[in-house]
């Protein structure tokens, strides 16, 4: 089945007006400024599901790359106040939370286990972490008081 698309034009100055909210796909906006032929294009609905796999699986894999080098610069840092630690965190579970209600409707099931099991495993590492600085912490508060 080859489906085909039609964008109309809608002539409100120079602006083109294309109603989104008939188009199921994935929508974002482009990062550049890049103006193409006079056209300024400010959001994109990809619909192709093949292109949109593409497209989420490119940008997952750069986050999850982000964010291990992030933790791992992080764990390394021993001077570390673990403040840095709890976001890194917080920011983790936000990027599961995106994971499992965003992507899960353009994903296979079998990728989005495959990527919570990966953001799992930062979490566990980055929880024991920061359990390992706190009692860090308690011991030497011990110590200062027993001195």
């Amino acid at each position: 089945m080859k489906s085909t698309y039609t964008i109309v034009k809608e002539c409100n100055g120079d602006k083109i007006i294309i109603d989104y909210s008939k188009l199921d796909g994935y929508k974002f906006k482009p990062k550049n400024k890049i103006k193409y032929n006079g056209i300024k294009v400010n959001s994109i609905v990809v619909v192709k599901k093949s292109f949109i796999e593409k497209l989420l699986k490119k940008k997952v894999k750069r986050k999850l790359n982000y964010y291990l080098e992030y933790i791992i610069s992080l764990i390394d840092n021993d001077d570390e106040d673990g403040s840095g630690l709890k976001e890194a965190l917080t920011d983790l579970e936000r990027y599961k939370s995106i994971v499992e209600y965003k992507y899960k409707k353009y994903l296979n099931q079998k990728y989005i286990t495959l990527l919570l099991k990966k953001i799992k495993l930062l979490e566990n590492e980055l929880k024991t972490k920061i359990l390992i600085y706190e009692n860090e912490e308690v011991l030497v508060e011990e110590n200062k008081k027993s001195r």
